[in-house]
């Protein structure tokens, strides 16, 4: 058997590197987030080779007194904290004092600081996290980073890295995070040499939007609503996108927690069902939100490189995130314009305005005020128990998750609409205040259905329809058992069904609001489905908006008699969500009046 034996010093700072630095993402992360709580408001980050080659921060922040240079670079020596006590009121984002440590045992570093209060500045090399010179050099007050060579003494983790175009992207996402999260400081990033991101640092995140997303997806965010979490000792603020702007996978939804980036699946799943039935399947939105709470609910010292959190109130936060975001979608986002081709404009040619003058046309949901009914009547789902929590996110995918109980907001969304007639047999046309409106008469039918049939189902009182003549239903076994096992439910929602004997049930009556669809046909659908961990009420809800989609409203293709277009248009104006149908596709369109003057030559 072999001698237990204590590792070299140098062997165990490199194990130790692995939890804090996984890439060279890792490393940005940590000298920024230094900088950051030196103060700095310039933080100028330079890469070569996707970070293998070199990574290079600079900032004018307090820098670090000569007589600590060499302390720094000590593992577990931090100015953050004292005692342990003071891990429960963490307001800093570094606090371990294992970044640098750990960052030089792996790479050749050379720190270059003056602080504040010393005359000149030191300039301090380490390899290997062995500091080979150290020299007085004068610079003005703050600090330079500089990290050549990554994981040269650790070949094995050298070979793992991806590509530089993979590792420059997550340094890329990393730095334009926390350029939205802090828009009072301004960045600057360098790629070989080529500037890539640079914000003002005036404090408007609008702007560091605009520099990130482009004109067209960083003006048309919506920014959530104070008011909506001014009395909530969580506060929720950021911005999130409407309706019509949306992305195959969750890449794009960032969570900060006071000032830091986290990576929470319960959270992010939080983001994701504000939109039920605002989006497509399988699209997600593109989502910045930050909370802030007190540091002594929040446990960030779970893992070195601290993007996990703990929270005391877990509940408490997942329905502050949803109802900020869910309340600003509803009562902000625009009516869906159709795609025209981008257009040359003056901003194209006075490149001098840049952004500015673009960001004045794009700001009017800065300005927005949320209605007191939507502040005071946003209700959220039941949440899992404390034992559900953990298997949440592994049991599921989180896009087909719980939908959201029932919505009280209803705040005004359509603007007064004149029928005009119909178009293919499809879309309903009308003319508004602002333009021309094109209504999918499908798609606005099933948005109707589906908040009566939500409404009803709140109530716990649903009507039943009896049908004339009792339907009978055979099933396979294991479809048979799976829609035994859910019998009770189905009857408390309307739909009276008994099982008449092996793999046969009989229904005698369905639930008001669906019409004519066929009782086979949906319990055959909600028999054929496997369950995915969630209540069954929430499983035949599903079921049955897609049964609605199906069968029960209007088809494209069928001719509508104008009083039937009003009466379809008044109903969709009651609902609380007009502009999608349940599957998140646009209900309506609008044509601005602009528009079609410029199409007719009308604009000079």
């Amino acid at each position: 058997m072999s001698q237990i034996k204590l590792l070299p010093e140098e062997v165990a700072a490199q194990i130790a590197a692995g939890e804090v630095v996984e890439r060279p993402a890792s490393v940005v992360k940590e000298l920024v987030e230094n900088s950051l709580d030196a103060g700095a408001d310039q933080i100028e980050v330079a890469i070569e080779g996707g970070g293998k080659t070199l990574m290079c921060v600079q900032d004018n922040g307090a820098g670090i007194p000569a007589a600590e240079v060499e302390l720094a670079f000590r593992r577990h020596a931090t100015s953050k904290l004292r005692t342990a006590a003071d891990l429960e009121e963490i307001a800093s984002l570094g606090f371990r004092g294992e970044a640098l440590a750990s960052i030089a045992s792996v790479s050749r570093f050379t720190c270059t600081t003056r602080n504040q209060d010393d005359k000149t500045g030191i300039r301090l090399r380490l390899e290997g996290g062995k500091i080979v010179h150290r020299a007085p050099t004068g610079r003005p007050t703050g600090t330079e980073m500089r990290i050549t060579d990554l994981f040269y003494n650790v070949p094995a983790r050298r070979k793992f890295l991806r590509t530089e175009r993979t590792e420059r992207r997550h340094i890329n996402a990393f730095l334009t995070r926390y350029a939205i999260a802090y828009p009072e400081v301004a960045f600057r990033v360098l790629h070989e040499g080529n500037e890539t991101l640079r914000t003002p640092g005036n404090g408007d995140p609008r702007e560091v939007l605009l520099n990130v997303y482009g004109l067209e997806v960083g003006g048309a965010l919506l920014e959530i609503a104070e008011e909506l979490t001014a009395q909530h000792p969580i506060k929720v603020r950021g911005f999130v996108g409407p309706t019509h702007i949306h992305r195959a996978n969750r890449g794009y939804i960032t969570l900060m927690i006071n000032g830091r980036w986290v990576e929470d699946l319960r959270i992010t799943y939080a983001i994701i069902q504000a939109y039920h039935t605002l989006l497509p399947t399988k699209r997600y939105p593109i989502a910045f939100v930050q909370v802030e709470m007190p540091p002594e609910d929040l446990d960030i010292n779970v893992h070195p490189a601290k993007t996990e959190v703990r929270f005391r109130e877990a509940d408490e936060v997942f329905r502050a995130v949803q109802r900020a975001v869910r309340a600003t979608v509803i009562a902000q986002a625009p009516i869906a314009t159709p795609w025209q081709p981008p257009r040359r404009s003056a901003l194209s040619s006075q490149p001098e305005q840049t952004l500015r003058t673009r960001l004045q046309q794009l700001r009017p949901s800065r300005q927005f005020t949320l209605p007191s009914s939507v502040k005071q009547q946003v209700s959220l789902p039941s949440l899992p128990t404390a034992t559900e929590e953990s298997t949440l996110t592994a049991a599921r995918p989180l896009a087909e998750a719980a939908p959201p109980a029932r919505e009280e907001c209803h705040p005004v969304q359509l603007p007064p609409l004149r029928i005009i007639g119909q178009v293919a047999r499809m879309f309903i046309v009308a003319e508004g205040p602002d333009g021309l409106y094109l209504i999918d008469q499908h798609a606005a039918h099933e948005r109707v259905l589906y908040e009566q049939m939500r409404s009803v189902w709140a109530t716990g009182d649903v009507p039943a329809q009896p049908l004339l003549t009792a339907q009978t239903i055979t099933l396979p076994a294991d479809e048979a058992a799976r829609l035994e096992a859910q019998l009770p439910t189905l009857n408390t929602l309307g739909i009276q069904v008994e099982k008449v004997g092996t793999g046969a049930f009989q229904v005698s009556s369905t639930p008001a609001p669906l019409g004519n669809i066929s009782p086979q046909e949906l319990l055959a659908d909600i028999a054929s489905s496997e369950p995915e961990r969630s209540p069954v009420r929430e499983e035949l809800e599903q079921k049955t908006i897609l049964k609605i989609c199906k069968r029960a409203a209007v088809k494209g293709g069928q001719v509508l008699p104008l009083e039937e277009m009003r009466t379809l248009i008044r109903d969709l104006e009651q609902t609380r969500n007009p502009r999608t149908c349940p599957h998140g596709r646009p209900t309506i369109l609008q044509i601005s009046m602009e528009e079609l003057a410029s199409q007719f030559g009308r604009l000079g």
